[in-house]
């Protein structure tokens, strides 16, 4: 939606670094500059996990376009806002964005991102044509405010401890019985800002038999109900994934919500036991997600030109490569024609000892649906922290 940072330390750098949102606005606006610019790149999905080395080898390979990019950290949930307060004050300070399907939401919804599509359509050739059939279909939901940089078929799926689950729920009914019998053991963050937590929440409508999943106000009764239910015996929300692992790998936890990424990568790290299982629901729909890349409104137009040029570069196979990265967001690619066999060594390794062989099973034999359009999004997260989330959330 650990998805940044490097080394095996990036998941945890992650969590760490969710309070620089506060330094978002401390920074200078920046110069027009006649030379090579510098770039300012904030992160609110964790994407740089998987993107840094590719923004790296465009500055190397492109020094008279790019003197420097400086990297942050922030909460999707807070940036919209300090943009908004930026563009209300005739600053640019931030010039490239990252983000899941949440910011890009609010973003589209407030009016805050430049439009690419087809507006610049001239700096982008062929680009739609690149992306891979499923990818092509979560690059619509960018209404043409961003491009696609890397690829999830996300979930719903159950994460558990074997040794005190012994019988996984394969229903929302098994869910909640297990639930009320293991008081404080199942957990999940708020999903305004977690992609687990959000694919639970737009993926239970298509596994209750709601009148109409992609209508959270008005067709998602059966959903509320179950997640009300739910709610008594959930401790708190957390307000991120990374914090919901960390209680699980140390056992506070014997259940969670998960997506493919945040399933394989906290293992390969160690913050979760490589043993610990997944179980999908009977009847799952495969609610599949993104990253994006998008412009704030007000960049200088010196900068716009390397951006486009950078953003191209970033959809390149050599770059949509190292979006395999340590399963963080499996697969990651979102262009054609990128395997598994391209990607670094090192990728290769952690996919074959922590993926798992079910993934492929599942993702052949269960529907794909896309996640919620920008705004009824936001009316989910909206109406989950008012109605659910309100006196729990953390």
């Amino acid at each position: 939606m650990i998805f940044s940072g490097s080394g095996s330390a990036r998941y945890v750098a992650a969590c760490a670094t969710l309070t620089a949102a506060a330094t978002l606005t401390a920074f200078a606006p920046l110069a027009h500059a006649a030379g090579p610019v510098a770039l300012n790149i904030v992160d609110v999905a964790g994407d740089l996990q998987l993107t840094q080395k590719g923004f790296e080898a465009f500055k190397a390979k492109y020094p008279n376009l790019v003197s420097n990019i400086t990297y942050t950290n922030a909460p999707a949930p807070q940036l919209p806002g300090k943009i908004k307060a930026m563009q209300g004050a005739g600053r640019s300070d931030i010039d490239l964005v990252l983000t899941g399907t949440d910011a890009l939401a609010a973003g589209i919804q407030q009016n805050l991102w430049i439009k690419l599509l087809p507006d610049q359509a001239a700096a982008f050739p062929g680009t739609l044509d690149r992306y891979a059939p499923g990818p092509r279909k979560m690059q619509d939901l960018a209404q043409g405010y961003g491009l696609e940089v890397a690829y999830m078929p996300a979930g719903p799926l159950l994460e558990y401890n074997p040794a005190k689950v012994s019988d996984p729920p394969r229903t929302p009914a098994q869910l909640l019985q297990w639930c009320k019998a293991h008081p404080d053991k199942l957990i999940y963050a708020r999903p305004a800002n977690s992609g687990p937590g959000r694919t639970f929440l737009m993926g239970l409508p298509y596994v209750l038999g709601d009148k109409d999943p992609q209508d959270p106000v008005n067709g998602w009764d059966k959903t509320w109900a179950f997640l009300k239910q739910l709610n008594d015996c959930i401790p708190y929300y957390p307000g991120g994934t990374s914090a919901v692992m960390k209680e699980l790998g140390e056992g506070t936890r014997d259940m969670t919500v998960t997506v493919t990424g945040w399933d394989i990568n906290p293992r390969a790290l160690g913050i979760v036991p490589a043993e610990f299982r997944v179980q999908a629901f009977d009847n799952m729909t495969w609610v599949n997600d993104a990253h994006y890349m998008v412009i704030p409104k007000g960049v200088p137009k010196e900068k716009l030109d390397v951006l486009y040029k950078l953003m191209n570069f970033m959809l390149e196979p050599a770059q949509q490569a190292l979006t395999y990265d340590d399963g963080y967001f499996y697969p990651g690619p979102a262009i054609k024609g990128v395997t598994v066999d391209q990607a670094p060594a090192h990728s290769q390794d952690v996919l074959k000892q922590y993926g798992r062989p079910e993934y492929a099973k599942l993702l052949a034999e269960r529907p794909h649906v896309l996640p919620l359009s920008a705004s009824a999004m936001v009316a989910a997260f909206q109406k989950w922290d008012r109605e659910v989330g309100a006196q729990k959330t953390k």
